[in-house]
Formats: structure tokens, sequence, C-alpha cells
């Protein structure tokens, strides 16, 4: 039993002992890797002078090749706009819903409230840190889990789950009861000072908790925290209504007024199909085994409501699943990087539109599952998946998505997305359970595996 150990000691030791450093030798060697021949200076003089390296990459051979048209497209209608906020999640999620509440109640100008349903979220989420950091105030304070919580005590981010949770909890109302403020559509500061706040507070309350004190105490000092978010949500986002009077007009023209609150309001448009019963977020992450679910510990806003829950699936189920609910006109939330091989200009994203090997001579080639696991690739934006276009066989060759930047971004506030780009840089999906195949339906029984706050999809 010895002898295996000190093998390992030794190699540890030599691994650090011959640790390479940038000597001399080395740096002539690396120096010399850089050829300045006119190619070279050539790329140089363009490159020192240009901070834009896309725009320099681009590839102009697949130029005009990939158009906007659809063979299947869900019915949507209206672009939306959730400003310098990382809301999209909620936007997607609600975004997903319009084109139900606009047939129910016969109009055609309808959206959803973000303000109002920001406000809870944030509020919310508020009570969960300080509950998390009650939780382990008995830990180190350089314990992970505690370092996780400390590091961020909330942003704007979420995945469906989260906005399921705060409409079961407090409803929705539409944009017009309460509309977008300045820190709704730009939101850093107002999450700044949330943040100083919470971290100030749950500061305090693992001193109290060092210094003796009781549950009540700690809840005490809690609820004093939670009346400051409280304050500073409402001198920023404005007051959510406990009921109001909603005004519209209907496709024939008449004037429509009712009078509710907001939580009837939501049950009275969303169906009771719409839940975690029947709607299922399917993920593709190579990372993990395929056909098994996963939960994510401690990612939701609510204290008691439903986790991030997500079944990974090969990529090939989820376009079968995705294609099955666009010819069913129904339009899914869906996440991704959105970032990687984006042009802006034409509203497209394809792993061709730019090539950086050719421009600077290096090989930046990862699959989805290297990428992942390094941090150059995860999930960034939810947009709403709308359409496909496919081939002579049916087979997808390129998607669409109704993104939540205003219309003057992409494609008249549509982007368009290639098949192959989908294979690398699709992550997440919200599904009715109907579209999915048998062997995918069979997965969902399992228990799922319970992932750490830590883990690199949270």
């Amino acid at each position: 039993m010895k002898k295996p150990i000190l093998i390992f000691w030794l190699i540890l030791f030599s691994l650090f002992s011959y640790a390479q450093t940038l000597d001399e030798a080395l740096l002539r060697e690396i120096k010399g890797s850089f050829v300045r021949d006119p190619q070279n200076i050539a790329l140089q003089n363009i490159l020192t002078g240009d901070a834009d390296i896309s725009r320099n990459a681009m590839n102009r051979a697949v130029q005009g090749k990939i158009d906007h048209f659809f063979k299947y497209r869900v019915t949507v209608k209206g672009i939306t706009n959730q400003y310098s906020s990382g809301r999209c999640w909620m936007f997607a999620s609600m975004n997903a819903l319009r084109p139900v509440v606009r047939e129910l109640l016969q109009t055609e100008d309808f959206d959803f409230s973000h303000s109002y349903v920001y406000f809870w979220d944030l509020l919310e989420k508020s009570n969960l840190f300080l509950e998390n950091i009650i939780q382990t105030a008995e830990r180190d304070i350089d314990d992970r889990e505690v370092t996780v919580y400390f590091s961020t005590p909330i942003n704007d981010g979420g995945v469906w789950s989260l906005f399921y949770n705060v409409a079961e909890k407090y409803g929705v109302v539409p944009e017009s009861v309460m509309p977008e403020s300045e820190h709704s559509k730009n939101s850093r500061q107002m999450v700044s000072v949330i943040k100083e706040r919470l971290r100030a507070g749950g500061y305090s309350l693992r001193e109290m908790y060092s210094r003796g004190a009781d549950a009540e105490g700690l809840r005490r000092e809690k609820k004093a925290i939670l009346k400051d978010v409280y304050r500073v949500l409402s001198l920023c986002l404005g007051d959510p209504p406990a009921e109001f009077l909603y005004r519209y007009k209907n496709r024939e023209g008449q004037i429509i007024s009712m009078k509710t609150t907001p939580l009837e309001f939501y049950r009275s448009i969303i169906s009771s199909d719409y839940s975690p019963s029947s709607y299922i977020m399917i993920m593709n992450d190579p990372t993990r085994e395929y056909y098994r679910m996963y939960e994510l510990r401690n990612y939701r806003n609510t204290v008691e409501g439903i986790n991030w829950i997500y079944l990974n699936l090969p990529n090939d189920e989820i376009k079968a699943a995705a294609l099955s609910s666009i010819k069913d006109n129904e339009p899914m939330y869906t996440s991704c990087d959105v970032g990687k091989y984006f042009d802006k200009e034409s509203g497209i994203l394809d792993p061709d539109n730019y090539d950086y090997q050719s421009l600077l001579g290096i090989n930046l080639q990862m699959d989805k599952k290297a990428r992942i696991l390094t941090g150059q690739s995860s999930s960034s934006h939810a947009m709403l998946l709308i359409g496909c276009d496919t081939d002579q066989d049916d087979k997808p060759v390129k998607w669409e998505f109704e993104n939540s930047w205003g219309k003057n971004n992409g494609n008249g506030g549509y982007l368009t997305f290639t098949d192959k780009w989908f294979d690398e840089y699709m992550f997440r999906f919200v599904i009715h359970k109907k579209h999915l195949s048998p062997k995918a339906i069979a997965a969902l029984s399992k228990d799922p595996v319970l992932l750490p706050v830590w883990d690199h999809m949270f």
C-alpha cells in the first residue's frame, strides 16, 4: 500500500520540479515561430488598426446564401424589448403565452407587464438568498456553497421555471397596468444596490448567529432587510397592483373593461395544462448522460418553488420534438449561446459566418463537450423558437427565433440560425411532453440527479 502512495508523490514532485519557465531559449523559439513574411505583415497592419476581429474574419463565401423563409412557422406577432436587462428568460416565457392570450381576449394588441413579474422575482430571490445564508450560518464563510451565495445574492437571470414560480404565486398583469420603468429597462444600478444591501444583511445574519442569536432573532433581522429591498424595488419599479382595471379593444372594435386581481387574471388566461406536469425542460448537455433527469439544487426564486429540472437528450431527439411543436403551432422557450458566430447585421447565426483560423492562423476547434467543461460556451440568452425550414425529406436545415431585443435587431427582431449552429450552441427548450418520443417519456419517471449550486450549468 505504501509503494503506490510513494510513486504518486514522486510523480507529483517531478511535475512541479520540471515546470517549464519562459526562459531565453523557449522565448526565442516562440518568437521565431511568427514569421514576418508579406502575408503576416499585411495582416498585422490590418489588425493593429482595426479592433473588430470578427468583421475581418467574416466568411464572404457564405454571405447571402441563407434566407429568412420558413416552411413551418408558429403564428406570432409583435417584437418585445428587454432593453439593458438580463430578463430574457422572463420575456421568452411570456412571449410563448402571448398568442394564446390574444386569441382568448380576441385582441391584436396585448403584452404582459415584465416590470410586475420582475418586482416579485427580485424580492423572492432576495428572500431565498437570506434563507440560504441562515441555513448555512454554521459553516465557514469560505465554504464553497456559502461563497456561491455571496458571489451572486441576486441577478436578473433565470429559466422558465422561475417565471412559473412567480406567476403561480403572484399572477400577471397586462403591460399597461405596470409599464416598464427606467430601472427595469436598465437594471444594473438598481440590482447593484440591492446586492450590496443583501451582502451586508447576509454578513449581519452570520454575525448574529455566531453570537448565539436564535431563529426568531435571525428572521426578525431578515424581515428588516427585506423591507429595505422592497423599498428599493418600489422606488425604482413602482408599486405592484393588488387589483386593477384593464381596458382594451377587441378585434370587433369594442371596448372591454375588466376589474380583477393579478392572480385572477392569470388563472383566467392560462390553461390548467400549463404546468410542470405537462411541460418539461429538455436540454442538450453532452457532458452528462442522455435520457436522464437532472436538478440544480437551490436554483429557483421562491423558497417553496420548483428548482430548475431538465431532461438531458441528444440533439436528434430535441430536433424531432421541436419540429413537432412548431408544426402544432406552439412556440417554445429556448436558450442558447447567442454570441457565438452571430452576424448581427443579417440576423444569422452560423458556425461558418467567421473564419478565424484563416485570418489568425490558429486552431480554435473544440467540440461542444469541451467548450462547456472549459467555460468557452454556455447558455447566455433565452428566446422563443418559432420556425423551422426543412429539405425535401423534411429534415431541418435552419430555424428561427423571436428575440426580445427590439425590432431594430436582426431581421426585424427575428434571428435565423442554421441546423449546424443548432448542434453546437443550442441548450434548453421548454416543450409539451406530448411531443417527446416514448424513450424520452420513459426517462421522465427516473429520479433526477441532484447537482450542486456550483455546477457549470448554474
